[in-house]
């Protein structure tokens, strides 16, 4: 039976707490592994594609390798929509594969990468015109008020603090700690917490996303 790493990336914190994006990408490898493989190892990245640096990417490639299993992503641009890094993993010498692409070889992903990269530049291209052109009407963007760095910090500080310190939270923090320490997936651990009953600080069921939070100290779920 071959085993798996999973890999899966969420664009931005909200999309990740929401489960929007993880769920289907979860749902793409569990239908690929089927139940001719088995999911060794599960790491999320919430990391935004035009960014390169993927610190769970490199722990998911170095589990691959220690355990002679294959990098599974749901889609390949998940990964990146810079060539270059593209380029980069497929000569890492890590077995790769996507699920959107699993026939896919050094050419074919050769040629996407180059793709997407085109594909992100359009679109951040499109983007700034499209607020310069909103700007020269006359339009304030954002909220300046709200993206000082005092103003930040001391948002970040109140959610780490109601997150911590809620009884859901805690007891669910306790579970977590225990199933992972056995070796469960982070899908596994949240079904666990959602069939027995467990729920989140603002009563939402549990998701991945949120399981790894309460795991790693100092970032609790949201």
């Amino acid at each position: 039976m071959k085993s798996y790493v999973a890999y899966y990336r969420v664009s931005t914190q909200k999309q990740g707490q929401s489960g929007l994006g993880l769920e289907a990408q979860q749902a793409a490898v569990a239908s690929f592994v089927g139940t001719h493989g088995v999911i060794v190892k599960e790491f999320i990245e919430v990391e935004s594609g035009k960014k390169d640096n993927r610190t769970q990417l490199v722990e998911a490639i170095a589990e691959a390798k220690r355990s002679s299993s294959v990098l599974l992503i749901a889609k390949l641009d998940r990964l990146s929509r810079n060539a270059g890094f593209i380029f980069q993993l497929r000569d890492s010498g890590v077995n790769f594969q996507c699920c959107d692409m699993p026939d896919a070889n050094t050419l074919t992903v050769g040629i996407f990468a180059v793709i997407a990269q085109h594909e992100r530049e359009t679109i951040s291209k499109r983007t700034k015109e499209a607020l310069a052109a909103k700007k020269a009407r006359g339009f304030q963007l954002g909220t300046p008020a709200n993206l000082t760095p005092t103003a930040i910090q001391k948002g970040k500080a109140i959610r780490l603090q109601n997150a911590s310190t809620n009884k859901a939270n805690v007891q669910a923090a306790s579970v977590i700690r225990d199933k992972v320490a056995l070796g469960w997936t982070l899908r596994k651990v949240a079904d666990h917490l959602n069939t027995h009953g467990y729920r989140t600080r603002t009563d939402k069921a549990f998701t991945s996303v949120q399981v790894m939070r309460l795991a790693t100290p100092k970032t609790p779920a949201q």
